[in-house]
């Protein structure tokens, strides 16, 4: 065999071999497999951009004009139903998009790009002494993301995230930049807010900061049939309480009876807060990752684990925190790692006067659930809000946001399905909600009965997106 053939034997070979393996590779590239945080709706992809500036933004949507291009907007992608997934869109990467524009230290606004975190935020303002007025209790959220399912937290004294949004401007899906506030196309306010990205880009935001403030942890442990009371009583009537949060157990000893609650009271000696204004990192969380651990796979470790946060709380009392430290993160905590389970959120809103009752009904519908693995109930307050058109405090309400472990099988997603359809059920019954971020497991019709404005906000998207440029799973689900 000649050296000529040899090279060509050897140039075959390598094409079959490396440039095999190099479409191979390109065709992972950008026809890539996307998960959100609940990895139970894989989602072949186009490809993934990541966003940087404006103006590629506006070219991008532009060209999609021409070619049907499809696309999904994403930040930290905690959304668990597929909002930030479409198959065979162009998934639009907002977290570099980050850049802090605008401070205005003596009106307390701020304007960011829409992939800025919380975190990012409050890195910048705490040295001013100022603070965000709504977030949720953990910081590591993109402002765009939190905007788009309109998000509630901790704090009692301002309403949902939507009251604190200033104005906003979007990339529509013609590729025109728009000023949006409560005057200025004012029409799409409502329906952007809470509109799960299918509206556009948000690309800025100006937010309505508040001061930074010392306040008190006051803990108090309680039965389920005093909660709404208490509450009532202790909380609400009470100025100085300004944040709450509230647990109630899962622990087979205890299921759904007993509770303890932190009330975040304002500090009698302000002075003092520059000595606890260092903003906080993640804590150490190995040993409460241990015994929530345990809690996964037996009922002794729910009991375990809650006797353990009860005896958490008594050490806690009286603990003097800032407010911008009171919401930061332990995202840590929550991270969970397995080849088979998933875990997953689901939150209801239940008006305070059925508190009591619907925990009832919740833990007879549960108790007959043996299989269905509730990790966690967290508990917060609402007050009614009905400035975006998928609002979901028609009433003042309690917010039961539940952590749930599943398998990962198709017949796993079904089983829990059924249960949750029969929590919603119970929920709608006794005139509540529940919120549209997580995993599609409610019906269409049960969208409807707990957000009458359901149609009214679809046909909108398609009103102002006539095209349907910007998609997502949420809205094949229900929208179309």
């Amino acid at each position: 065999m000649n050296s000529n053939y040899k090279l060509v034997i050897a140039i075959l070979l390598y094409i079959i071999l490396f440039g095999g393996s190099l479409y191979i590779y390109q065709v992972k590239l950008t026809n890539p497999v996307a998960h959100d945080k609940g990895y139970l709706l894989p989602v072949k992809i186009k490809n993934v951009t990541t966003a940087k500036e404006e103006k590629q933004l506006q070219n991008m949507v532009r060209h999609a004009a021409d070619t049907g291009e499809k696309f999904s907007i994403a930040g930290m992608q905690h959304s668990q139903g597929g909002h930030t997934l479409y198959p065979n869109a162009t998934m639009i990467d907002m977290k570099q998009y980050n850049d802090i524009l605008d401070f205005d230290e003596k009106n307390k606004l701020i304007t960011v790009q829409a992939g800025a975190t919380w975190d990012d935020i409050q890195q910048y303002i705490n040295p001013y002494g100022l603070a965000i007025k709504v977030s949720q209790s953990q910081n590591i959220f993109t402002v765009g993301g939190s905007i788009s399912v309109n998000v509630h937290g901790r704090d009692i004294r301002n309403d949902s995230l939507i009251d604190t949004v200033q104005s906003f401007r979007l990339l529509t899906a013609d590729g025109e930049v728009i000023q949006v506030s409560r005057t200025e196309n004012a029409h799409l306010f409502p329906y952007v807010l809470g509109g799960y990205g299918l509206f556009g880009i948000i690309l800025d935001v100006t937010l309505q900061l508040t001061d930074d403030e010392l306040y008190v942890h006051e803990n108090d442990q309680l039965y389920f049939t005093e909660y709404t009371e208490y509450f009532k009583r202790h909380v609400l009537k009470n100025d100085h309480v300004k944040m709450h949060l509230a647990r109630i157990s899962v622990a087979p000893h205890t299921f759904l009876e007993e509770m303890y609650v932190t009330n975040y009271t304002l500090a009698p000696n302000q002075e003092n807060i520059e000595s606890y204004n260092r903003l906080k990192g993640e804590p150490i969380v190995a040993f409460p990752k241990f015994f929530l651990g345990l809690s996964r796979y037996s009922d002794w470790g729910k009991n375990l684990f809650w006797d353990i946060q009860k005896k958490y709380m008594e050490k806690t009392n009286q603990k003097l925190e800032t407010r911008n430290n009171v919401m930061r993160s332990d995202s840590t905590f929550m991270e969970y790692d397995s080849t088979s389970k998933v875990e997953l959120l689901q939150e209801y809103f239940i008006p305070i006067d059925q508190f009591a009752p619907y925990i009832n009904d919740v833990r007879n519908l549960l108790e007959a659930e043996e299989d269905f693995n509730l990790l966690n109930i967290t508990i917060r307050y609402v007050e009614k809000n009905d400035h975006a058109v998928m609002s979901y405090a028609k009433d003042d309400m309690f917010a039961l946001v539940l952590l749930i472990n599943q398998g990962q099988s198709q017949q796993d997603i079904e089983e829990t399905g059924r249960v949750i359809r029969k929590m919603i059920d119970i929920t709608l019954e006794h005139g509540g909600s529940f919120y549209l971020p997580y995993y599609p497991y409610p019906t269409k019709e049960q969208l409807v009965a707990a957000y009458p404005l359901a149609e009214e906000f679809f046909a909108k998207k398609r009103e102002f997106d006539p095209n349907e440029r910007w998609m997502n799973l949420f809205y094949e689900e229900y929208g179309k």
